[in-house]
């Protein structure tokens, strides 16, 4: 079991940034895959970026590639989304996701429904 909780999500202005974080609880923790995911009003949940155990293995949605970093420290069981650039579109509720299926190290899950344990959320605002 995993428990996820977010924070860091705020309002900024364009070409600003910022950095969330979630902290997870579980022993599975350092074997699970962690992603985020976002899902802005009226759009369906989208996926942002993901990485695997160990933090070498990164995958990113081609919208926040060059932008965004996904980042982990399983010392202290939390991933990290630093965010720069910010744009108004990717204001947006930020989800934390945990995957604890032990795909091969050179697949990245991308689908929200290969993610089994989910944050509340924490609103991400970008002004223009």
């Amino acid at each position: 079991q995993v428990q996820l909780v977010e924070s860091g999500g705020g309002l900024v202005q364009s070409g600003g940034s910022l950095r969330l974080s979630c902290a997870a609880s579980g022993r599975t923790f350092s074997m699970s895959t962690m992603g985020w995911f976002r899902q802005a009003p009226g759009k369906e949940r989208e996926f942002v970026a993901t990485i695997r155990w160990g933090g070498a293995n990164t995958y990113y949605a081609d919208s926040v590639k060059g932008r965004f970093t996904i980042s982990r420290d399983d010392a202290k069981n939390t991933v990290y989304l630093q965010m720069n650039s910010l744009k108004p579109e990717d204001t947006a509720v930020y989800y934390c996701a945990a995957c604890i299926t032990p795909y091969s190290r050179t697949y990245y899950p991308r689908s929200e429904y290969e993610y089994g344990y989910w944050g509340q959320g924490t609103q991400v605002t970008v002004s223009s």
